[in-house]
């Protein structure tokens, strides 16, 4: 999986997300500290939003995209805090590598 947080996004940059969510964008994303984004196959995608929203209280969304692997991508919205804590259980969760998230 791939990993990144962008702290204090652009309006621009929440306005691509929101076009992208998988929820639609008739529910725009309010304001956000910080968006982290996690880019993986569907069935670590899946795993990992159950593992961030029992973490810490942040909005998991699902990011349209096309891609041949079938790799997916989510965004973690939240505060800063939040979403770093959230991360941090998703890569110690991967770390481990046991098949029960």
């Amino acid at each position: 999986m791939e990993y990144r947080i962008i702290k204090s996004p652009s309006q621009g940059t929440l306005g691509i997300l929101n076009r992208r969510k998988g929820s639609g964008n008739t529910s725009p994303i309010g304001p956000v500290d910080a968006v982290g984004l996690i880019q993986g196959r569907i069935i670590e995608m899946v795993c990992a939003a159950d593992v961030a929203e029992k973490a810490v209280g942040v909005t998991v969304e699902d990011i349209k995209g096309s891609c041949p692997q079938n790799m997916i991508m989510l965004a973690i919205f939240g505060d800063t805090a939040s979403v770093e804590a959230a991360m941090e259980e998703i890569k110690q969760r991967e770390k481990r590598g046991t098949e029960e998230w």
